[in-house]
C-alpha cells in the first residue's frame, strides 16, 4: 500500500522566513511524489509516532541544510491531487531561518531553490505553498 494513493498520507511543511522577511521556495523536482514543477516550501511526510514539529524541522534539515524555530500555525490543507490521484492532509507551519545559507540535499526531489519576497512569488505554487501564503497574509494563524 502506498502512503496518500491507497490512503490518506500526512505531510507538513513550513513557510521559513529569513530576515528580510523572505521565505525559501523550492522547485519540485523528477523524482518528487508529485507536483513536478511547482515551487512549494520545504517539507515532506511525518513518520509514525514522530510528532509533527519534529517531523517538519526534521524534513527542513533533511531537504535545505537549514535549522529553523517554528513559531505559528496556519490551517491545514486538504490536498487532492487528482492528476496523481493522491489525497494528502498538510499541516502548515510558521518558521524562522537560524541560519540562512541552504544547500540543495536532495537534487533529484528538487530542481532549485531560492528566497521570494512575499510580493515577488513565482507562478506555479503548490496548493499547499499557496493556501499557506494567504492565510499568513490575511493573518489566519496561532502563534506558538
Amino acid at each position: 500500500m502506498k502512503i496518500g494513493k491507497d490512503f490518506i498520507g500526512i505531510g507538513g511543511g513550513a513557510l521559513i522566513f529569513n530576515k528580510k522577511k523572505e521565505i525559501l521556495l523550492l522547485k519540485r523536482g523528477s523524482e518528487s511524489k508529485n507536483e513536478v514543477g511547482m515551487w512549494s516550501k520545504p517539507g515532506g511526510e511525518i513518520d509514525f509516532g514522530e510528532m509533527t514539529k519534529e517531523a517538519v524541522m526534521r524534513e527542513v534539515l533533511e531537504e535545505t541544510n537549514l535549522n529553523i524555530k517554528i513559531w505559528g500555525l496556519l490551517p491545514h490543507t486538504d490536498h487532492i491531487i487528482k492528476n496523481d490521484k493522491q489525497h494528502w492532509v498538510a499541516l502548515n507551519y510558521l518558521s524562522n531561518a537560524v541560519t540562512e545559507n541552504f544547500k540543495n540535499k536532495e537534487p533529484g526531489k528538487c530542481f532549485e531553490m531560492k528566497w521570494f519576497n512575499l510580493d515577488e512569488l513565482p507562478e506555479h505554487l503548490a496548493q499547499t505553498t499557496k493556501e499557506a501564503v494567504e492565510n499568513y497574509l490575511k493573518g489566519r494563524y496561532i502563534k506558538i
